[in-house]
């Protein structure tokens, strides 16, 4: 009988931050449910509607993964996250959002090649959120994307 491989999930992505009471207020500030409080600032979750962000202290975070920071700094991470909106005026209302609650603007939002409108902002510590809306990608009530065939 041949064995099944398991199901592929992306259910969690951990960020390495700076100050966790800090990044704790900021992700709140957005309005993202704060899950499992019981582990204090520990490590904190927050319900994004199908994901998880999860927050870590940064050494923390390098120290569980085998990765070191080089002279304290830490290069572009090789990611970002995104916010995916229904349309443009909801990008702009994003970006301005995020903004008035402590994150940087990165990139002002604009015409995208593919279709779409993009623009980008920095959490506390410097994780990159795009936040787009793009053709075949729509979000439903469920605040899930919904994927075009």
């Amino acid at each position: 009988m041949r064995k099944q491989p398991p199901v592929p999930r992306f259910t969690v992505i951990t960020l390495g931050v700076g100050d966790i009471s800090e990044s704790i207020a900021f992700y709140e500030a957005l309005g993202f449910a704060r899950k499992l409080r019981s582990t204090g600032e520990a490590v904190a979750f927050f319900d994004t509607g199908g994901t998880v962000i999860a927050l870590f202290p940064r050494a923390e975070l390098a120290k569980d993964a085998g990765l070191q920071e080089q002279n304290g700094q830490v290069p572009f991470r090789g990611f970002t996250l995104a916010w995916n909106c229904r349309s443009t005026e909801e990008v702009d209302a994003v970006l301005k959002f995020a903004i008035s609650k402590g994150a940087s603007l990165l990139k002002p939002a604009r015409r995208t090649d593919y279709g779409g409108y993009s623009g980008y902002f920095v959490d506390p510590d410097g994780h990159p959120w795009e936040v787009v809306v793009a053709p075949g990608i729509d979000v439903g009530d469920d605040r899930r994307v919904h994927l075009a065939d």
